[in-house]
């Protein structure tokens, strides 16, 4: 028997607008979906990345809608939506592994104890909101801070160094430019990273020129936007272009294309890095167990619950001091709340 699906979605408000090199976001439209079979329900979450994968809303809504009424006749409408691919794929995931009674993690093999996550902080019109930012989220205990760059190089480089010198050496600093810098910019950032010890640049090249940027740096670089299927993930380990991979679901389109794109880094010793954007603990959650299953992760970047005003779905794992693990309940250990 096939199991049902059903599906919502839903405008969700965030606790603060933030903005990075394109954009500035105040909420996200997000779609939910649930596998039941028996007394069991499997849950999956959409949140397209449009200006990354040129997936709207509605693309990804009427891809699910045609999923709902025929799964075949959808292929076309899911080929060109892979945040509607991830919350079907999630789906089916958490379904199967609360059907064999064990968490997702517990189906591929656990490879870590512990992994830390990032926790972000958005372009900001001034140096002392990026400050007080920081001062908030070290308080609360997370000692990895991101930081959204990209809109004036010589101002993000000033306030790199403040930063750097309001929080110590005891607080470790990444970047990530979202395809804001230019190739003429790179190197002037790439010393800054080196002397402010940032531990990596994330994309900060647009995707058509990240292939040849990576020789110019000595600080690791990760890509996020030139990354989106497994397909590139081939081409970009066969160039030798970067020193760690973002995989997110919503651009590869869930957690088996995600775990195809750990396999092709694997050989080519690239660490792995699991993002997200503005999302529900439910594909938060999936990416989780999908990174504790890898053994090339690095880091996680998996915040972007946290910027949720409200969430249908609640659990799927604990964070202390930076540290996130899955809670170890079958499935991806959340509970539906509802809309």
């Amino acid at each position: 028997m096939a199991p049902r699906f059903e599906l919502w979605c839903a405008k969700v408000p965030l606790r603060r607008p933030y903005t990075i090199a394109y954009e500035t976001c105040s909420e996200v439209e997000m779609a939910f979906v649930r596998f039941t079979h028996g007394k069991y329900a499997g849950y999956g979450c959409a949140s397209p990345l449009p200006e990354v994968t040129g997936e709207s809303f509605a693309d990804c809504r009427a891809a699910l809608e045609a999923a709902q009424l025929d799964p075949m006749a959808a292929q076309p409408l899911l080929a060109r939506a892979p945040a509607a691919r991830a919350a079907l794929d999630i789906a089916r995931h958490d379904l199967d592994a609360r059907l064999a009674g064990k968490p997702l993690v517990g189906l591929y093999g656990r490879a870590h104890t512990r992994l830390l996550t990032s926790i972000t902080i958005g372009i900001k019109d001034t140096l002392a909101e990026v400050l007080d930012e920081a001062d908030e989220y070290i308080g609360r205990g997370f000692p990895l801070l991101k930081i959204k760059i990209g809109s004036d190089l010589e101002q993000d480089i000033e306030r790199l160094a403040k930063l750097r010198e309001h929080c110590g050496a005891g607080v470790r600093l990444c970047v990530d430019a979202n395809e804001g810098c230019t190739s003429a910019e790179l190197p002037a950032l790439c010393a800054a990273a080196q002397r402010l010890e940032i531990e990596f640049i994330e994309q900060p090249l647009p995707r058509a020129q990240s292939r040849t940027q990576h020789s110019t740096s000595a600080v690791p670089f990760a890509l996020d936007e030139s990354l989106l299927s497994p397909a590139d993930a081939r081409q970009l380990a066969a160039e030798k272009a970067c020193d760690i991979f973002n995989i997110k679901l919503m651009k590869c389109g869930g957690i088996t294309a995600a775990l195809d794109i750990a396999r092709i880094a694997a050989p080519h010793d690239i660490g792995l890095m699991w993002g997200c954007s503005d999302e529900s603990v439910i594909s938060i959650a999936a990416a989780l167990h999908a990174a504790y299953s890898c053994p090339a992760t690095r880091v996680l970047d998996l915040d972007g619950h946290l910027d949720l005003a409200r969430d249908p779905a609640r659990g799927g794992f604990t964070i202390r001091d930076g540290i996130m693990e899955p809670d170890g309940r079958p499935g991806l250990g959340i509970d539906w709340e509802g809309l």
